[in-house]
């Protein structure tokens, strides 16, 4: 039972390792080829391409830690591999992170209308906003890495003194204050979540308000701001339930060096891990219609089918 467990275990990983690099890097090479054609790109397509990079780079350390999960266990908890696999993901996946908010923040001041006069002054600066959170999301994930060298420190000291006589106070005070830096560390995903949750409800606001206006001056049915506006929600609902099955997942898995957890919620977890970077790519390219468009047609071979060169409802 061990064993089925095991490969089961490796199907699925392997199976969304390879749905995910299809999809991330079919939104990378449609988004980043009007970059070396034209030798400029949209901020929109800026995003996803870095965004489609950074899960790619996701995905494969996922599939390294599996695979290291199963087949090498010991290697996978102690030493510089786990230094290394722990400081790659933690800075991929924060960086992962907050390019999927700056997404998020940029559909929200292209798509939303409100009146008020800071709203008004970041819709008008969306670009330079945009921008100053993309130097800010380098910023933070480097940070986000560096923080985890005291708990390496705190770490390795634990498993130093583990089997010393007569230091029960020195490792009960080490092991409270791994723990407090570790639940220090993982609030380094909590702003990108507070965020896309602020642009969600602004956006359903605004979407609420359009459709009110919209019955009172009773405006026909071809406005495409409503549509615009579900399409932008969608992707930022989509973005928000996974990232919440992420982070519970990432969660369980980093917390496994201070609290019990059996092979199988761990494998389990590893699992629902990588259904964020790989299932969101696909709501990208459903939610973006040059993307879906191009997508269809890659699929059919029917290139005359729909009509090329299209932007979606949110490039600038």
């Amino acid at each position: 039972m061990s064993g089925f467990t095991e490969w089961g275990f490796l199907i699925l990983t392997v199976t969304e390792f390879i749905l995910g690099m299809l999809g991330n890097g079919f939104i990378g090479l449609v988004s980043g080829s009007s970059w070396f054609k034209n030798k400029r790109i949209s901020l929109s397509d800026f995003i996803l391409t870095n965004l489609a990079l950074s899960r790619i780079v996701l995905l494969c350390i996922l599939l390294v830690d599996g695979v290291l999960m199963v087949f090498s266990p010991k290697l996978h908890d102690e030493g510089i591999v786990m230094q290394i696999i722990d400081i790659s993901w933690t800075f991929t996946n924060h960086l992962s992170i907050w390019l999927a908010t700056c997404l998020s923040v940029f559909y929200c001041l292209k798509v939303a209308s409100f009146s008020h006069p800071t709203f008004l002054w970041l819709k008008w600066r969306v670009s330079r906003v945009v921008v100053w959170m993309l130097l800010s999301t380098l910023l933070l994930s480097c940070g986000s890495a560096i923080s985890l060298i005291r708990e390496f420190k705190i770490y390795f000291a634990l498993s130093g003194i583990g089997g010393s006589g007569n230091v029960t106070e020195l490792v009960r005070k080490k092991r409270d204050e791994y723990k407090l830096i570790h639940v220090l560390g993982t609030l380094w995903n909590l702003p990108p979540l507070m965020v896309s949750l602020a642009s969600y409800f602004l956006l359903i606001l605004s979407l609420g308000r359009h459709t009110r206006r919209m019955q009172q001056n009773s405006t026909g049915s071809g406005d495409p701001s409503p549509e615009a506006h579900r399409r932008a929600i969608k992707i930022i609902l989509s973005f928000l339930f996974l990232f919440l099955l992420y982070f519970l997942s990432f969660s369980i898995l980093s917390s496994s060096y201070f609290l019990p957890a059996t092979k199988t919620i761990m494998r389990i977890a590893e699992v629902i891990t990588m259904l964020y970077p790989a299932g969101h790519s696909y709501v990208l390219i459903l939610g973006n219609n040059k993307l879906k468009q191009m997508f269809v047609e890659m699929l059919w071979c029917e290139p005359g089918h729909l009509k090329p060169g299209s932007k979606g409802p949110f490039s600038p």
